[in-house]
């Protein structure tokens, strides 16, 4: 006899219905829209030379950002080996681009670590890493607007554009300034959940023995996206300049964030049909170099399936029978 279905997992079931509804209506979308026959024609003859370096970078981002995971966790008592982290983090990868809202595998990578601290102590390290990286990816883009207008021989965004872009970016940055703000006053009553939060942040992310190593990790690790997917461009015949790579392709990657879709399926497409256009490339191409990029992200998180087999192997870690210990102090 089944057990019966309570309501939050009644829900759980439609959002994921949900989000697969929207993945295929916006892939049927541009089908129509941009000529799929062209696009899949692309694809098709597409150079595999250059799909198999973009796996290589996107497998040596997995890598990277896993130690970055590593570099976040061990300040705040969580201590990962190497192996751990990159098993975990491909693991986590491939779980994201198969189940919908493309956050599950984090919470997995979470769940999974809390035995070595707590739960607390492995969410946190998850939700900043996180972070970090799409800090990354804006400030990459921020200063790629900028190169690009300091070089007006080269690719530019529309005048258009600049102007959305300048209101977005002073949008963020005042809610980005209120929410600091806010936190910097939250976080002065001892002992309080602000100020737990602001103490983890600092230690994991800003104290000056991790700011240096999760600069060059991240940026490191967009760099590899951003030339994985230039890659992926090349192999469809359609080339993007640097500049636009580094303006018009982090937009592509930031919108994967949206959880309303399977992988980020669909939504990475209609961003791509979006703004690839003003480099010059037509719909199909841009259609065409968004799916063969997430087909070489797919293939790039198969050694997760290395780590799911040999996890069901493995005796169960036990938990945490401690309490969880208060932050390390930052001395210098």
């Amino acid at each position: 006899m089944s057990a019966p279905h309570t309501p939050a997992g009644t829900r759980a079931r439609w959002v994921r219905l949900a989000q697969a509804g929207v993945t295929i209506l916006l892939l049927v979308l541009l089908w129509r829209l941009v000529d799929g026959a062209d696009a899949l024609a692309l694809l098709a003859s597409a150079d595999p030379r250059w799909l198999a370096a973009a796996v290589a970078l996107v497998i040596a981002h997995t890598l990277l950002v896993a130690w970055r995971w590593k570099v976040t966790a061990a300040p705040l008592g969580l201590h990962l080996s190497a192996r751990t982290a990159v098993e975990e983090y491909f693991l986590a990868q491939l779980i994201n681009s198969a189940l919908p809202g493309g956050v599950l595998g984090d919470v997995g990578r979470a769940a999974r670590s809390r035995h070595r601290a707590s739960l607390r102590v492995s969410a946190g390290a998850v939700a900043v890493e996180r972070g970090v990286g799409q800090v990354a990816l804006v400030t990459v883009f921020t200063g790629g607007v900028i190169a690009t207008l300091l070089t007006p021989a080269g690719f530019r965004l529309p005048d258009g554009w600049l102007t959305g872009v300048a209101v977005a970016l002073a949008v963020a940055s005042v809610i980005g300034a209120g929410v600091v703000a806010a936190g910097i006053v939250a976080a002065r009553r001892p002992g309080s959940w602000a100020a737990r939060v602001a103490r983890g942040l600092h230690l994991s992310a800003l104290s000056r023995r991790v700011l240096p190593a999760q600069a060059g990790l991240s940026l490191a690790a967009v760099a590899c996206l951003l030339i994985a997917y230039g890659c992926c461009t090349i192999a469809v015949g359609a080339p993007l300049p640097a500049g636009a790579l580094v303006t018009l392709v982090p937009l592509i990657l930031i919108s994967m964030v949206l959880p309303i879709s399977i992988g980020g399926w669909g939504v990475r497409e209609t961003a791509a049909v979006s703004v690839l256009p003003a480099a010059g490339l037509t719909g199909a191409q841009a259609l065409a170099s968004s799916v063969a990029f997430g087909l070489v992200a797919l293939v790039a998180t198969l050694p997760g399936l290395l780590t799911l087999w040999t996890s069901r192997h493995r005796p169960p870690l036990p938990h945490a029978s401690h309490p969880p210990r208060p932050l390390p102090e930052d001395s210098p």
